[in-house]
């Protein structure tokens, strides 16, 4: 048994998580079809936590108690080795708590645990955030898998769409050089449906943070299908690198990038949970290979 990576495996589905950002970084359907990005020269990554921040700050910068902390996009979660908490043939448990290098970049105690449980075909995604401190943890976190576009090799990206399982009418959000324009923008999704096209992430992701749907399909007419399922999660994002590349990522997201305009503490920042002492936050997404 590898100590860097564990494989889950059912009868409808295999699933390999590595130690290094707890990141999934395979998921098989059960003919054996890869639906996981494989870390291309596009982007090379498959699917990581995002941790203790969703998104860009202002100049990469966290803010508190008048000290200045360096805290590049989406956090240093997916660049730490995380500790086997158990290891078993159809579930796993990863664990990272606060050490000396990332008190360096973020001075808060906590403790994520991310559990990873495979049964037929779903994959089932826990991210538990504790805080061990003694003061109030503000925190984000992600999810952000990277799904092969096209799933069935051969077939046209424009054949794709996400299917929400309710009508998604509000406003989207956009960014500008990584952070959130000031004003929404009309949204793309018509009733439930948002056709993918690469023009789509011309301005890079799409993000919906008046979500109204608890899961989406993604899929075309014929081929497999990925379906996702959240609890717990505020907001989504849906980014393919600007320019066309061979993925599209769905990602369920509590916490947001960093309004274009703000300039406060870390803790004032918009989207953040605040765990008090003691305390912990528990959020989970499936997804379904089909």
């Amino acid at each position: 048994m590898s100590n860097d990576s564990h494989t889950l495996r059912s009868d409808g589905a295999a699933a390999t998580i590595l130690a290094h950002g707890a990141e999934l970084c395979s998921l098989q359907n059960g003919h054996g079809l890869e639906l996981l990005w494989q870390a291309g020269p596009e982007w090379r990554r498959h699917a990581p936590v995002l941790f203790p921040i969703v998104g860009k700050l202002k100049n990469d910068e966290l803010r508190h108690r008048g000290k200045t902390y360096p805290m590049t996009q989406h956090g240093f979660a997916r660049d730490h080795r995380f500790e086997w908490i158990e290891r078993e043939p159809d579930r796993c448990t990863l664990l990272l708590t606060d050490n000396a290098e990332t008190r360096q970049r973020y001075p808060f105690a906590f403790r994520l645990a991310v559990t990873y449980s495979l049964q037929q075909a779903d994959l089932d995604v826990m991210l538990e955030i504790a805080n061990t401190g003694e003061e109030i943890l503000p925190a984000s976190i992600g999810a952000h898998p990277a799904f092969n576009w096209p799933l069935l090799p051969g077939l046209a990206k424009e054949a794709y769409a996400l299917t929400f399982s309710t009508e998604e009418p509000a406003p989207v959000r956009r960014l500008k050089d990584g952070l959130l324009r000031s004003a929404p923008e009309p949204t793309a999704v018509h009733g439930k449906t948002l056709a993918l096209s690469e023009r789509l992430f011309d301005d890079d992701a799409v993000i919906m943070d008046n979500l109204a749907s608890s899961s989406v399909r993604y899929a075309a007419d014929r081929g497999p299908s990925i379906e996702m399922f959240w609890e717990g999660f505020s907001e989504l994002g849906v980014w393919s690198k600007p320019g066309g590349a061979p993925f599209v990522c769905i990602e369920p997201w509590c916490g947001i990038a960093s309004p274009s305009d703000f300039d406060r503490e870390f803790t004032d920042k918009p989207g953040l949970m605040h765990i008090a002492p003691g305390d912990k936050r528990v959020l989970k997404y499936r997804v379904r290979a089909s």
